[in-house]
């Protein structure tokens, strides 16, 4: 791990470190490899993801607690405290291959279904989790010309996929090297490695079919696009204005842009001129004062006088709040129109929603309170020449996001302008660097050349290629000139899909889960119809079953995370109800909080028990439990008492006492501990070698746990499709033509309107939205049958049965007639 994290520290300070990107996680991937349990492979992503962190981000850290006017090395301490947080991917990754590689139900392909799966966790976790700096593996690979070309096909995400491969091929060539020691054992490893070196050959191959084009014919002057851009060296803002004033400030940054300006249209004849972000520090064309009023035509003056277009960092304004925005002057005309900045940086800019509030601004009083814009917008340029070129205007944080360069260029974007604020960066060069190489790669990935500039550095040119045809170093005063062609864009894969590969990783994740569940479903002894495999020379089970092979942590951990799903399923359910706030009325938030508190913790709850899932059986005298190859046998002898848990968490289950006075070390989760204990008793009864077991305590648990796991009645109508998504599906249908109706005058208005796209998009809303709430009438109904169930339990314990028939039974009418009653009566009441 010590290994990987040296080379990921050298890949990424650039140059031709490169080369490490192919070779870097192959000694963490083979600790990986001998991390038997899902507890341990968690545990070892997670110094992983510190590793990963300190290695490549440390920077950051130091950064942050500059910013935050606090010790640098806190700054630091935090962003490795938080390195999970930061880095999610590396526990995503690391957890979905242990399951492939060990619990596939193809086993004959699990290497390479475990590299697959792993690369599409990641993948697919940064796609579903944007990271605060759009980082991944595959912008390592920016410096080399050929090898990034081929995010035009893929993004960055796509490099970061290959990258894995490539590793994940190395290390199986590792893993065999003793085969290579045997004779003929070349076999082994040369696959393998063929596959590994496969990766960069056919990146170069492609780089150079796109590179190596026929000459082309000189640009033609009225396809060329020259302009200026100023990068002032101006930086500390703050400090500045506390020492020499906020008016003395101002009129500095001005003055040298207006000089830099002057000299970049008089000397250099640019077309156009670009300055950095918020380097007009108040709201442009809406002032808050004469003063601001006097500034803002002073730059209009300037504007005129230079006869050639401005766009700039400034702030606009609504009822709503401030923005961070760029303002399109034009000489002669005047303001043209401001795009606010989409993706504003997480407690600086703004803080999230669900942290806004007194206290926590007053422990962190630097965070800002801009809005965020929204969305991709294409501007006009007005050049003196009568030309008239869109252009996809960006804002610092706004280029690490795919989207919004691929929606620009849909737009019909021409080139892009980027403006930044790198000045934090100042003592940490590697920041800026990182910063500009993710914003080149907007470029390569929608065919649109790009100006960027910030105050101090990396301003620069850069091509459709993502090459910097000019460009600046950090920490100096420069005026940048350069041309790019402003013609219409090859279009690109990534133009034409979008960033897919996530999607596509998240797709593959999903197939192959419900592959391996039909799997694990036709091989199962308990299913309906399944013929009892008995192996030559053995007696059959006594009494198999598929169970949960819990430790004490796993157990904790999935329990923990079982209740903090379904009290958030509660919470969610009560604040629809209540009526207040966002989630109320608002579907996306609905959608987001689902997501988020319910969907992801119960998903990693049921990872972690299919990963501990085990088949039980007795065999002459033993207590068998099989996973796959690993099977744990404990003699019947040593059982002297079963113990139902008393919380059925996360499941309903069992805990073997010992001779020995101890608890064994395994729970035993989806266990009827009173079918267990007459198992049991039968096996002492036939004289095979085993302890006379005492009832099952508490007995209560014991009955609750027999009547949660009992089959609930009819099959179709409890499985979780039918319930989840055919309900909801059904319900959806007319309320989403009534909503058709109402907003735009018939059952097709908003296709007709809007296109077959955006009307799939709101009925897909509509389904989810009327999903979650049949979720969230489930969960009420479920709660209130278990609480039920458990006073039956209690003072009428031989009812137990028919009461518990007759409340699934109830429970099932009351979703499956009760939601569409009500929404008639809705209907008839409108």
């Amino acid at each position: 791990m010590l290994a990987s994290a040296l080379m990921l520290f050298f890949y990424a300070r650039g140059g031709s470190a490169w080369v490490l990107g192919f070779i870097a996680l192959v000694p963490w991937l083979r600790t990986l490899d001998a991390s038997h349990t899902a507890a341990r492979t968690l545990l070892n992503a997670w110094v992983m993801s510190v590793a990963l962190t300190g290695a490549m981000f440390a920077w950051f850290g130091l950064a942050l607690g500059r910013y935050a006017q606090v010790d640098e090395a806190l700054g630091l301490g935090l962003l490795l405290l938080l390195a999970p947080l930061f880095q999610p991917q590396v526990l995503v990754f690391a957890l979905v291959r242990h399951l492939a590689l060990r619990h596939f139900a193809l086993r004959r392909h699990g290497v390479a279904v475990g590299a697959l799966a792993g690369g599409a966790a990641w993948v697919a976790t940064e796609w579903a989790l944007p990271k605060l700096l759009g980082d991944t593996l595959g912008h390592g690979l920016y410096p080399s010309t050929l090898l990034r070309q081929a995010a035009d096909l893929g993004g960055a995400a796509g490099l970061t996929l290959l990258l894995l491969l490539a590793n994940e091929a190395l290390r199986a060539a590792w893993a065999r090297r003793a085969d290579f020691e045997r004779a003929g054992g070349v076999r082994a490893i040369a696959r393998p490695l063929a596959l590994a070196a496969l990766v960069p050959l056919l990146l170069a191959g492609y780089g150079l079919a796109g590179l190596a084009t026929a000459p082309q014919p000189p640009v033609p002057a009225n396809q060329l696009l020259r302009m200026g851009l100023v990068q002032s060296n101006i930086v500390d803002y703050e400090r500045a204005r506390r020492e020499r004033g906020a008016g003395a400030v101002v009129r500095e940054v001005l003055d040298t842009h207006y000089a830099m300006s002057h000299d970049a249209v008089q000397q250099h004849k640019v077309q156009a001129l670009l300055w950095s972000e918020t380097v007009y520090p108040t709201t442009f064309g809406q002032p808050k004062s004469e003063a601001g009023g006097e500034l803002d035509r002073e730059i209009l003056g300037v504007v005129n006088a230079a006869g050639v277009p401005l766009v700039f960092g400034t702030y606009d304004r609504d009822e709503a709040g401030e923005y961070n925005a760029a303002a399109f002057v034009a000489p002669g005309t005047g303001l043209l129109g401001l795009y606010r900045k989409t993706r504003l940086f997480p407690f600086t800019e703004a803080l999230p929603a669900w942290l806004e509030g007194p206290l926590v601004r007053g422990w962190l009083p630097w965070a800002g309170t801009w809005r965020a814009g929204t969305g991709a917008r294409v501007f006009p340029l007005h050049l003196a020449d009568g030309r008239v070129v869109p252009v996809l205007p960006l804002i610092c944080l706004d280029d690490v996001d795919p989207g919004l360069a691929i929606d620009g260029a849909r737009l019909g974007a021409l080139v892009i302008l980027t403006m930044s604020n790198d000045s934090w960066f100042t003592a940490h060069p590697q920041g800026a660097q990182l910063h500009h190489a993710v914003a080149a790669f907007r470029s390569i990935e929608t065919g649109l050349p790009q100006f960027r500039v910030t105050p101090n550095g990396y301003s620069a040119v850069i091509d459709a290629r993502g090459e910097v045809l000019a460009g600046t170093r950090i920490g100096e005063r420069t005026l940048v000139v350069g041309e790019l062609p402003v013609r219409e864009p090859t279009r690109t894969l990534m133009v034409a899909w979008g960033d897919w590969v996530g999607r596509a990783g998240a797709v593959f994740l999903l197939a192959l889960g419900v592959l391996t569940g039909w799997l694990a479903w036709v091989a199962s002894p308990l299913r309906p119809g399944a013929a009892t495999v008995v192996p030559a020379g053995r007696a059959a089970a006594a009494w198999p079953a598929q169970v949960a092979l819990l430790t004490p942590a796993v157990r904790f951990t999935t329990g923990a995370l079982r209740a903090f799903a379904c009290g958030a399923l509660l919470w969610l359910a009560a604040a629809v109800v209540a009526g207040e706030g966002a989630l109320a009325s608002n579907t996306l938030a609905q959608i987001r909080a689902f997501i988020a508190l319910v969907l992801a913790p119960e998903a990693a709850a049921r990872g972690l028990l299919w990963a501990s899932r085990a088949t039980l059986s007795l065999q002459g005298g033993l207590l068998v439990l099989t996973r796959g190859t690993l099977r744990i046998e404990l003699a019947l002898r040593e059982v002297v008492a079963l113990r139902a848990w008393r919380v059925p968490s996360p499941a309903p289950g069992v805990s073997l006492l010992l001779a020995s006075g101890a608890t064994w070390r395994y729970g035993l989760a989806h266990v009827d501990a009173l079918a267990l204990q007459s198992a049991l008793a039968a096996q002492a009864d036939t004289g095979a070698d085993a302890a006379p077991t005492t009832p099952v305590s508490p007995a209560w648990a014991a009955r609750y746990a027999q009547a949660d796991l009992a089959p609930r009645g009819n099959h179709l109508l409890n499985h979780a499709l039918t319930k989840f998504a055919l309900l909801p599906f059904l319900l959806a249908i007319p309320a989403f033509r009534l909503h058709q109706h109402i907003a735009f005058g018939g059952s097709f208005g908003e296709a007709q309107m809007f296109g077959i796209a955006a009307y799939a998009k709101g009925f897909a809303l509509w389904w989810a939205a009327w999903a979650i709430g049949v979720m969230l009438v489930a969960a009420v109904l479920r709660a209130a049958i278990e609480c039920i169930t458990l006073a039956v339990v209690l003072w009428r314990p031989a009812h137990v049965p028919v009461a518990r028939q007759t409340l699934e039974r109830l429970g099932l009418a009351a979703l499956y007639l009760g939601i569409p009653a009500w929404l008639a009566l809705r209907f008839v009441g409108g």
